[in-house]
């Protein structure tokens, strides 16, 4: 309830800006700018941060020894540095080393001895022991290579109850858990991801969106004829745009959906359990002006400590979230400059760095970490893994080189209530304006006190009892005196 009035409160404040012309429209249009580094503040206005990632090179096909790349869709980082990009105009797998020089390229596998290629592939997935899943995306498949390239299996469209008799598969995005289990997004499919089991049937639907409805299409459709409503928009979950999976098996996922939640954390369930205990839910740009609109998100990356960054297509934006959905840091744009791109459309991590992949160019940018980005990485890590020690040096150190970094302050109060520190903790989480972490650190503090100084606080109430007694008797002996004289 606090953080629907704290919206609220910040989208009128933000259109009485824009509506004067007063500075937080200026703040306003540093942010619509490109390349700003920016944070916002609890009241949802764009304050200034120090960059935490800065671009350093760009890589062209010709200058990692592929030949140019031809409207490549998207790439994928594995834990010991190899990057596949996938190369869709030129139908083929480019694989990088992590210093970008071409070690491979894989554009054909055998199947019952003859020679199988792809067409317009767009999606990709690399599993922990190299095996490639490959949505084959103009072949309507996709397609299981082993690390050595062998083919180990084909999913085509499957048969199943759950779908339309006239349902076109076109798989366009694919990852695979541990237990061998692919989800795949499809296009045109409303019901969420596709799931097929480690032995390639399809199961079911999983994490499905929920249909938004427009009062105003919905009140005509009721008083329309039948004949009318037939031409009317049908009311529909949202499409999602791109998918990532964490080491324990939760799927990250972006979805179209401009209003809603667009950033979920599906469950084996299907069901989004994303914490958004930030000043706002993840979203991307929280003010924006009205002719570009809102964050359109198209893929998403999630590294350790549940820290993941998702991409918005329209700024060519890097946003980044800890798990507990706070905003850390944002870098990238559109533009010509080294950092910005034309058409984003991937992003992964290479060690502590980003790379972004441009569509349109056929370029991948590198972003490395400043200081003050290792130090916020390092301060969100810490926390995660329990180390409050470690936590509270790393965000006192990130304040000092970002004070309007509003959670840092709330991180330094949680790790100071790891430490029993309540007082102290209390007034870092007042700087962060955290209500809730307040009152709890409050409730701990007053028992803190009462426990530390029960004796005392005993003491003195034992010593008020004797005295009032002792005041009680001496009144009541005043009275007989007078009464007997």
């Amino acid at each position: 309830m606090l953080k629907k009035r704290i919206t609220a409160k910040a989208t009128l404040l933000a259109l009485l800006c824009c509506l004067l012309g007063l500075g937080a429209g200026a703040d306003l249009a540093g942010a619509e700018g490109t390349g700003a580094s920016y944070n916002y503040s609890f009241w949802g206005l764009p304050v200034n941060a120090p960059p935490a990632y800065v671009p350093t090179d760009l890589y062209r096909g010709e200058d990692m020894g592929a030949g140019a790349l031809k409207d490549p869709s998207d790439l994928h980082v594995t834990k010991d540095g190899l990057i596949y990009v996938l190369d869709s105009g030129n139908n083929r797998i480019v694989v990088l080393d992590e210093d970008f020089t071409m070690k491979l390229i894989i554009d054909s596998f055998l199947l019952d001895g003859k020679k199988e290629t792809f067409l317009n592939p767009q999606g990709l997935f690399v599993t922990s022991d190299k095996q490639l899943v490959i949505a084959d995306t103009g072949h309507k498949r996709i397609v299981y290579l082993d690390g050595q390239q062998r083919l180990v299996n084909i999913l085509e469209a499957p048969a199943s109850e759950l779908l339309s008799a006239t349902f076109q598969f076109q798989p366009i995005r694919v990852v695979m858990d541990h237990a061998q289990r692919v989800y795949v997004m499809a296009t045109g499919v409303f019901d969420g991801f596709m799931e097929f089991n480690s032995e390639g049937e399809f199961t079911s639907f999983i994490g499905a969106n929920q249909v938004r409805v427009d009062p105003v299409d919905y009140f005509w459709k009721q008083i329309s004829t039948q004949a009318q409503r037939s031409q009317m928009i049908m009311f529909t979950p949202t499409e999602f745009t791109n998918l990532d999976i964490d080491d324990e098996g939760f799927i990250y996922a972006t979805n179209g959906d401009e209003w809603g939640n667009n950033i979920k954390k599906l469950n084996a369930q299907g069901n989004d359990i994303l914490r958004r205990n930030g000043y706002f839910y993840p979203q991307g740009d929280m003010m924006y002006t009205s002719d570009i609109g809102p964050s359109r998100l198209i893929d998403v990356d999630v590294t350790d400590s549940e820290i993941y960054s998702v991409l918005d297509s329209k700024r060519g934006r890097v946003f980044t979230y800890s798990g507990d959905g706070h905003f850390m840091y944002v870098f990238g744009g559109i533009g010509n400059q080294l950092g910005e791109f034309n058409t984003p459309t991937a992003i992964d991590r290479l060690g502590d760095d980003f790379i972004v992949l441009d569509k349109a160019l056929g370029e991948i940018t590198r972003f490395r970490t400043t200081e003050y980005g290792r130090t916020l990485n390092e301060a969100v890590r810490s926390y995660y893994r329990g180390d409050e020690e470690s936590a509270y040096e790393w965000f006192n150190k990130t304040i000092g080189l970002n004070a309007n970094l509003e959670f840092a302050y709330a991180g330094i109060g949680k790790a100071l209530v790891r430490q029993g520190e309540y007082n102290e903790a209390m007034k870092q989480f007042k700087r962060s304006m955290d209500q809730r972490n307040y009152s709890k650190a409050f409730l701990l503090y007053r028992k803190q006190v009462l426990r530390e100084h029960f004796a005392t606080i005993m003491t003195a109430l034992a010593v008020l009892a004797i005295g009032l007694a002792a005041y009680r008797r001496y009144r009541k002996a005043v009275k007989r005196r007078e009464l007997t004289v």
